[in-house]
């Protein structure tokens, strides 16, 4: 059974079907190149480590059990790569994957307010995007102070919120917490 930073072991965390929590995965994307500098920071690709390492994190996300409602993107290179990736791994169509171009750069706010905007017939949200927008976010959450919060990092809440127009400080509790160099 896999184990977190914690030292925690899931066999899965879908905690059933219950309309009266609500759960949010961060992933930060893979590690991106920096081979090119004549790149805008919008077009890096992953890196040769960021691409070994993705598969397995893909695997992980879905050995935890986390298969969301719906993943929401930030639509930068490095970001939409690791979200087909993930997304593909966890055999998600179409329609649960929305491409979400103000999470590229996004600060905790504007994350934030992204989130509150959601639907409540989602009852499982996962995000992928970028640094420090998804630590600051996990924070504000959970106030659970991450020693980093590297690359290919997964970061599961589970909140106490019936509705996401609910989200607020410290609503939530960090279910999960892995990263690739955990596993090496």
């Amino acid at each position: 059974m896999p184990a977190d930073l914690f030292g925690r072991r899931y066999a899965g965390l879908g905690y059933g079907t219950s309309t009266t929590v609500k759960k949010l995965t961060l992933i930060r994307h893979a590690k991106s190149s920096w081979d090119n500098p004549a790149l805008d920071d919008f077009d890096r690709p992953l890196s040769r480590r960021g691409a070994r390492d993705l598969p397995a994190m893909a695997q992980r996300v879905r050995d935890f059990g986390l298969v969301p409602d719906l993943l929401l993107t930030s639509n930068a290179v490095r970001a939409l790569s690791t979200a087909e990736a993930v997304a593909r791994t966890l055999q998600l169509n179409s329609g649960e994957v929305r491409v979400v171009p103000e999470l590229y750069a996004a600060g905790c706010q504007s994350l934030l307010q992204q989130l509150l905007q959601q639907n409540d017939r989602w009852h499982h949200l996962m995000l992928v995007g970028h640094n420090p927008g998804l630590e600051d976010l996990g924070y504000y959450l959970t106030r659970e102070r991450l020693t980093k919060f590297p690359t290919a990092a997964v970061l599961h809440i589970r909140l106490g919120i019936a509705h996401w127009r609910q989200l607020a400080e410290c609503c939530g509790s960090v279910a999960l917490f892995d990263y690739p160099k955990l596993h090496q």
